[in-house]
């Protein structure tokens, strides 16, 4: 890897990793592409975070999101616990070859140096956030699993911030800010940076000074969104982020009673 790509070999990653690919996304009024982000469990399995399929489309999700669950094949000649995931959850099991459908692979970076995390062009590609150990990443996965992970949002909840959760534990506190996904930071924060930067045309007539300015406001927004460097964020255990994220009793009482049945379909490689 390095500050161009994060493009590897799928004989370079190991359980707990966090992996990510790119998948097309097609609408009615527009196609192009998003990132997939999830956890490499082992045994070619990976653990991540769609929308509900059983969500209604109206409560508020995008339908590019929708789009996105539809890329995935219905069924896996390979794995028959492809696709496992438990009702009304988002969080689902499938194969390796399935999430990255055509794609390529790519890895994650964490622990990253400020001056490396601002020399990545994009967005959701490396954090300043070390990880926890491979076990612990792995533990959190599957008890989303069975458990859940909320209501996708695109900006707030969305397959890079499970990922994110899984790997280093972290919530933020405050809900009412982006989440800790720096594909969402992205793409506010470019929009933001050329609005702030507007005024500074008076002053600078050139147009490679308005857009060096705005470049370096578009870093330094990714930047202070990073879940290693904000100041709200808290380490809170698996078992207790319901109740942080105040899902509810109900959800987590109705996916409980499904658990032990489940737990038999899931064939572990």
């Amino acid at each position: 890897m390095g500050l161009l790509t994060n493009r590897v070999e799928r004989s370079e990653i190991s359980p707990g990793d966090h992996i990510y690919t790119w998948r097309a996304v097609f609408t009615y009024s527009h196609h192009g592409y998003w990132k997939l982000f999830g956890i490499f469990v082992g045994g070619s399995k990976v653990v991540h975070f769609t929308p509900d399929r059983n969500r209604d489309p109206n409560s508020g999700t995008p339908s590019d999101s929708y789009d996105l669950v539809s890329s995935f094949p219905s069924s896996c000649s390979i794995f028959p616990d492809c696709g496992f995931r438990q009702p009304n959850s988002g969080v689902v099991l499938t194969c390796l070859d399935c999430f990255l459908g055509k794609g390529s692979l790519y890895s994650f970076e964490y622990g990253v140096t400020p001056s490396v995390f601002l020399a990545k062009v994009r967005g959701g590609t490396c954090t300043t956030a070390t990880s926890d150990l491979p076990d612990a990443v792995i533990h959190r996965a599957m008890y989303l699993l069975q458990n859940g992970f909320g209501n996708y949002d695109v900006f707030q909840n969305n397959c890079e911030d499970f990922a994110l959760y899984c790997k280093t534990g972290l919530l933020i506190i405050d809900k009412s800010g982006v989440g800790r996904s720096g594909q969402a930071s992205s793409a506010i924060g470019a929009p933001l940076a050329a609005i702030l930067s507007s005024p500074l045309k008076l002053l600078m007539p050139s147009p490679v000074g308005v857009a060096t300015v705005t470049a370096g406001m578009y870093c330094m927004s990714r930047y202070a969104t990073d879940i290693g460097v904000r100041t709200d964020v808290i380490k809170v255990r698996v078992e207790d982020l319901a109740m942080n994220l105040d899902w509810g009793d109900d959800g987590i009482e109705e996916v409980a009673e499904n658990n032990d049945a489940s737990d038999r379909q899931i064939v572990r490689s």
